[in-house]
């Protein structure tokens, strides 16, 4: 019975260093595309009519577009932009349903049902609708792309943070603290904020694929980054007068680049997940 519980221990903690390894790897991934994308020369962007229309080559991985601009810096550019504009995004988006959720549990009955009703109310809405009126009200650009995300997706994790506290509300803690005449904020601060940062960092990455997928959708339509940006809603809204003549390229590579990200935050997700579990 002692060597099967071993076994078990040390299975337990090669797989949680499994977990991550796999979850390091996947953030220094992330890291790198942003890194690179800094790094890549501007000039390869530039107009170049000489090698306008190449097809994927070794000089040229992702191939040339109509005015001789190397696919894949501007496909890599793109998805650094894009990480950017949702990693702000993510952080509004995130401080909102934290303050709203933490709001809800604790200040009482009507600011309860006020917060569940603005929950419901934004729930009911699809998220990209939502994102589209706001961004085209704001005029478009990084500026409306940007509080247009802040301001769609925080209800979901608003939701779970505020269950969340009404749990911890109830401990001995909480209640010995009130006792003391602690503030529902200071309570809220020193005691709740330390048991929401796994929800928090979950939900976090979680909601980064929704994020860049949505920047995305909303650039296509021409309501989210300006045209001159090298974003990738930019690049897939710009290839779809081409692909009739037979430049799948310009499509293809920012698409699958685009999936590749998405799915790589979904993995983060999940294991960081898997990880705070473990413990």
């Amino acid at each position: 019975m002692i060597s099967s519980l071993k076994k078990r221990t040390r299975f337990s903690l090669n797989r949680r260093q499994k977990t991550f390894l796999t979850l390091f790897s996947l953030i220094v991934f992330l890291i790198c595309i942003v890194l690179v994308g800094a790094l890549l020369d501007e000039g390869r962007i530039a107009t170049n009519l000489v090698d306008r229309n190449l097809v994927p080559s070794f000089d040229h991985p992702f191939g040339t577009d109509w005015l001789g601009r190397d696919m894949f810096t501007r496909t890599i550019m793109g998805l650094s932009l894009s990480i950017g504009v949702g990693l702000i995004g993510a952080v509004g988006s995130i401080s909102i349903a934290l303050i709203l959720g933490t709001a809800a549990a604790i200040m009482g009955n009507k600011a309860d049902r006020l917060i569940s009703w603005l929950i419901d109310l934004f729930l009911s809405v699809p998220h990209l609708v939502t994102l589209i009126l706001i961004a085209f009200t704001l005029g478009g650009g990084f500026k409306g792309i940007v509080i247009g995300i802040a301001l769609t997706h925080w209800p979901s994790l608003a939701r779970i943070i505020r269950v969340e506290v009404m749990q911890i509300r109830t401990s001995e803690f909480v209640k010995v603290s009130r006792q003391m005449g602690k503030s529902h904020w200071w309570i809220a601060l020193h005691h709740m904020l330390p048991h929401l940062v796994p929800q928090v960092l979950v939900g976090f990455t979680l909601l980064f694929p929704h994020v860049i997928l949505h920047e995305s959708a909303v650039t296509f339509l021409g309501l989210g980054l300006s045209p001159h940006e090298p974003a990738i809603g930019i690049i897939l809204s710009e290839s779809m007068k081409y692909l009739s003549s037979g430049m799948w390229w310009l499509a293809f590579f920012p698409g699958l680049c685009l999936l590749i990200v998405v799915r790589t935050f979904d993995n983060i997700g999940e294991k960081l997940r898997m990880f705070l579990h473990s413990n």
